[in-house]
């Protein structure tokens, strides 16, 4: 078993142990809407793991879907949504082309939005399937690695070097793509792949390009547009590669702190709440508290009759991000670890 695996088995066993923080206050009305929103997304997929709606054929989508699941305490072994969880498993694996990038259907603008989240799933489910999908990720997971780290490496122009965009050989970057694949290198290497430091240091810089001292804020192609869906991206990526307590995370936490209200008319709300929360779960205390607070009350009430949550990219996209925003304090997810000295209160 992986190291994701072993942590895995750690939080599982004290799934029920979280602190009685805010938390505490909405879980007994969160833990059932979950509920609710995990029913719905099982019952969207289609036998090949696919799922309807938009964006439904992209590996990207059952990838998401498949990580609300875990981040519930749901395992592709055993509990009634091992099947649903293992045809997202042989989806993504069966998406992945000679060239190593996972991707199938529509995907937007290009594959790799949809690759990188689908190599953050594998790196993440790694450890915690049988023996035979075992192996087949093991043999995937490196290609798909690969992929992220050429396309890195494509000669760009200095505000562009580090990052990623919609293509393996893109020659710009954006901030979103990169953000999903800064967290998929982040994930293996904390898995034992070989990742390279200065991978992780060169997207760590890129974010730094986009990232507006004076504000606190990170923007999508420079350090403002989309800076209210997009900081808490930033944010979190800073903290998962060992910035936690340095100006930029402190100050980014404060910008979401004035700010993150204005997800709810955002075009892009349930992306920016989804890094939102991760992020302010990091930095704990008064960042997460007071986020969350707002989080619960303000989504809670959005949830449709049939249990999913309607997005600006559809009823599966949304109804998976809000689960894996609302389930941030289990910390099922290896991803969702964050140093245990942060302070809870």
């Amino acid at each position: 078993m992986g190291m994701l695996g072993w942590v895995l088995c750690a939080t599982l066993a004290s799934a029920q142990e979280v602190p009685k923080t805010v938390f505490s206050k909405w879980q007994a009305k969160a833990d059932p809407a979950v509920e609710r929103a995990l029913q719905y997304l099982a019952k969207e997929q289609q036998p090949d793991g696919k799922f309807t709606g938009t964006y439904g054929g992209s590996s990207g989508i059952p990838s998401l879907v498949a990580m609300a699941f875990l981040s519930k305490g749901y395992t592709p072994t055993e509990g009634r949504y091992k099947v649903t969880i293992n045809r997202c498993i042989d989806f993504v694996l069966q998406s992945q082309q000679r060239n190593g990038v996972i991707n199938e259907g529509s995907a937007g603008s290009g594959p790799m939005y949809a690759h990188n989240i689908s190599t953050l799933f594998l790196s993440e489910i790694s450890g915690m399937v049988d023996p035979e999908r075992q192996k087949r990720i093991a043999r995937a997971l490196p290609r798909a690695l690969k992929v992220i780290l050429d396309a890195q490496r494509i000669p760009k122009g200095k505000d562009h070097q580090g990052g990623w965009r919609y293509h393996p050989h893109s020659t710009d970057s954006d901030t979103s793509c990169s953000g999903w694949a800064l967290m998929a290198l982040r994930s293996a290497k904390l898995n034992g792949a070989a990742v390279p430091d200065r991978a992780i240091e060169d997207a760590v810089a890129y974010l730094y390009r986009h990232y507006d001292p004076r504000l606190g804020c990170f923007g999508y192609s420079n350090s403002h547009n989309h800076k209210e869906s997009l900081t808490g991206m930033g944010l979190l990526c800073l903290e998962l590669c060992g910035e936690h307590g340095k100006p930029a995370t402190i100050k980014a936490g404060e910008f979401v702190l004035k700010n993150h209200r204005s997800l709810a008319q955002s075009s892009h709300g349930y992306y920016g709440n989804y890094y939102s929360a991760q992020g302010m779960f990091q930095l704990g205390g008064k960042y997460w508290e007071t986020y969350a607070d707002w989080m619960y009350a303000h989504y809670l009430r959005r949830q449709e009759e049939n249990g999913s949550w309607v997005s600006e990219a559809g009823s599966v996209y949304g109804s998976a991000m809000m689960v894996l925003a609302f389930t941030v304090p289990y910390r099922q997810l290896p991803i969702y670890q964050r140093d245990e000295t942060v302070d809870e209160e």
